[in-house]
């Protein structure tokens, strides 16, 4: 079916939900996040305590990071200060080009790590794209980039019908 490139091996509704043992099983080393409504709203300049706590937690859990973000250098590098993580800016998703180099970073195969975000446009065909897991997690919040905005009514439909597929 032409949507299932746009869907999620799992869904979530948080990053905070990561079935981080589970992943591990799975062989998975790294994560890839998207950063605006994934693990920030987008209007939000740095991240929070608990975020900066479980950044440092994924690391001691083995995990390698990454974001991964179609913003700016000045907003991707502002953010990623106090993560002290891989930070890609202007990243192009659904293009995996990108993606692809930050894995050679990391060290990682594309079936070693996940790609988390909100989008299915964007993140979710990325990470097929690029051969990661896909990870989708809900928007933190309503407010979105006008461009968002315009994609969410035709995203909705397309986890209607993933959300039908796979029984819920």
């Amino acid at each position: 079916m032409l949507l299932e490139r746009f869907f999620p091996d799992l869904y979530i509704p948080s990053i905070y939900d990561l079935p981080l043992q589970e992943l591990q099983k799975m062989g998975i080393r790294g994560l890839v996040f998207d950063i605006d409504n994934t693990i920030a709203p987008f209007d939000v300049a740095d991240p929070d305590e608990k975020l900066i706590a479980y950044f440092k937690q994924l690391r001691s859990m083995g995990f390698r990071l990454c974001i991964l973000s179609n913003n700016n250098k000045a907003r991707v590098h502002r953010f990623n200060r106090p993560l002290h993580t891989l930070a890609v800016h202007k990243a192009g998703k659904p293009s995996a080009k990108k993606l692809k180099r930050a894995l050679a970073k990391l060290q990682l195969a594309p079936s070693e790590a996940a790609m988390v975000g909100d989008q299915v446009f964007t993140d979710m065909w990325c990470g097929h794209i690029g051969g990661l897991y896909a990870i989708m997690t809900a928007p933190i919040c309503e407010r979105d980039q006008l461009i968002t905005k315009v994609k969410r009514g035709l995203e909705r439909q397309v986890m209607r019908v993933y959300f039908k597929k796979i029984g819920l």
